[in-house]
């Protein structure tokens, strides 16, 4: 079983209430049992819901208490994202996953890049809280541009 992100497979659960549908990542996955889940859904946020971005940081420092995420109105939602990497995580083990794709650039699920938390979009390398704590617990994370 792979697990993925749930707006990558038509779920509209992102911020802004809608998917982020890859067709090339379904065609590439159509053969596998997948898992679908979203890390903010699981943390408590509802959809659609402002944007939100780590304040200078990534989500590995996130995790470690380094570093927050706020949204776009300067609202603290970082127990949020936390509590919704940690219920992933749980998720993710109970069902035996070993990798997990996930939507590139998300405060969440970043595998590469991130914004920057200016909120202007600028972008830094890093993972998301997410794919963070899914990679620093031995589950291969990738982001859905890898096919």
């Amino acid at each position: 079983m792979i697990a993925i992100s749930a707006c990558l497979i038509g779920v509209p659960c992102r911020y802004n209430g809608k998917a982020a549908t890859s067709k090339d990542l379904m065609k590439a996955l159509k053969e596998e049992e997948l898992l679908a889940f979203c890390p903010e859904i699981l943390g408590g946020l509802p959809t659609p819901r402002q944007p939100a971005e780590i304040i200078n940081g990534t989500g590995i420092q996130v995790l470690k208490g380094e570093r927050k995420i706020f949204d776009r109105l300067g609202n603290d939602i970082t127990a949020a994202y936390i509590k919704g990497a940690y219920c992933s995580l749980d998720l993710l083990k109970k069902h035996g996953v070993k990798e997990a794709y996930l939507k590139d650039n998300s405060p969440s699920c970043g595998v590469t890049k991130i914004y920057d938390g200016s909120f202007t979009q600028n972008k830094i390398n890093g993972f998301g809280v997410t794919a963070a704590l899914l990679n620093d617990s031995g589950i291969t994370v990738y982001h859905e541009l890898r096919f």
